[in-house]
């Protein structure tokens, strides 16, 4: 049995009727209305407690929820530069560790959690991310991931998916909007070895609560990529957040999964998966697709999602 198996065994896990009454993120906080990305911050840090120390990257979640002279976080929190929160949390989590040794201070239990955006996460803060995971050390990292760089004017990150028009991709008589692919950012965390890996949508709390929670009873460095929808970003209605958030779970292209000890395992598998059309619909970002373009996106989404179903033995 793994580490993250072994710590997991007796795991209980939330549910509809045992759900956590404490509150470290307030709801005094400016995000925009319909922002999915607090609503999910606002679910993990629920799952997580109290009981931690927490290190943002610059981003929409650090501006709306520090300021000056304002704090809507009930629990330790700093804020670091774009591109090291991981770097920053494995230093708090060592100097607790040497404290803890040292007799210095009695805090065996803190939980350490650093969270970003995709742009903090895929983009400038791998680099970061990528030592801290394979230093080993004993943290959790969520990735807020609302497909582009959204603090900052809606550029493209490399974890805005192809055709989605942003301020830096835009579509055009030539350009079909973002050219790459999403990059895949959980697949990353699993090939570092770490014992805990999993992606997560508001859309389902009960699910994301239940994955943070595993992450941060796992010893080791774990990974939460957590989808994130941005209505002004991604041209939504303001109530529409959680409709796409679902949307992206039923048309395959946000499948929801764990990876536990390197097993995976799929967290639920959409019965009559929906065409990746529906997903398109709501969202003005993708208006300007050609039939033949979203034809080949959907042969994509299929294909990895087929390949997913293959590593989790279905």
């Amino acid at each position: 049995m793994g580490i993250a198996s072994e710590a997991l065994k007796n795991f209980k896990g939330f549910s509809l009727k045992n759900m956590p009454e404490v509150e470290p993120l307030s709801p005094g906080h400016r995000a925009c209305q319909g922002c999915g990305e607090v609503l999910a911050l606002r679910q993990a840090m629920k799952a997580i407690g109290s009981n931690v120390v927490v290190c943002s990257a610059t981003g929409c979640m650090e501006i709306i929820t520090s300021p000056f002279p304002q704090t809507a976080w009930r629990v330790p929190w700093i804020h670091v530069a774009f591109e090291n929160a991981a770097a920053v949390v494995s230093g708090v989590e060592a100097a607790y560790k040497a404290m803890n040794r040292k007799k210095i201070i009695n805090q065996p239990e803190v939980t350490f959690l650093a969270y970003g955006g995709d742009g903090a996460t895929a983009d400038i803060g791998l680099q970061a991310l990528s030592g801290a995971l394979e230093r080993g050390h004993n943290f959790v990292y969520l990735c807020l991931d609302n497909e582009a760089y959204m603090n900052t004017g809606i550029q493209r990150s490399s974890s805005t998916p192809f055709g989605a028009s942003t301020t830096t991709s835009p579509p055009g008589r030539k350009s079909s909007g973002q050219a790459t692919w999403k990059k895949n950012l959980p697949k990353i965390a699993v090939a570092h070895g770490i014992p805990y890996v999993a992606t997560a949508s508001p859309a389902y709390p009960v699910d994301l609560m239940n994955k943070v929670k595993k992450a941060s009873l796992v010893p080791g460095p774990a990974y939460v990529h957590i989808y994130s929808p941005c209505p002004t970003g991604w041209r939504c209605g303001l109530d529409e957040s959680l409709e796409v958030a679902r949307l992206a779970v039923e048309t395959k292209v946000f499948p929801l999964y764990e990876v536990i000890d390197g097993k995976y395992f799929l967290s639920r598998k959409p019965s009559n998966p929906r065409p990746i059309t529906a997903y398109f619909k709501p969202q003005r970002r993708f208006r300007h697709l050609k039939e033949d373009e979203v034809a080949g996106i959907q042969s994509i989404v299929d294909d990895e999602y087929n390949d997913l179903l293959c590593r989790c033995g279905i």
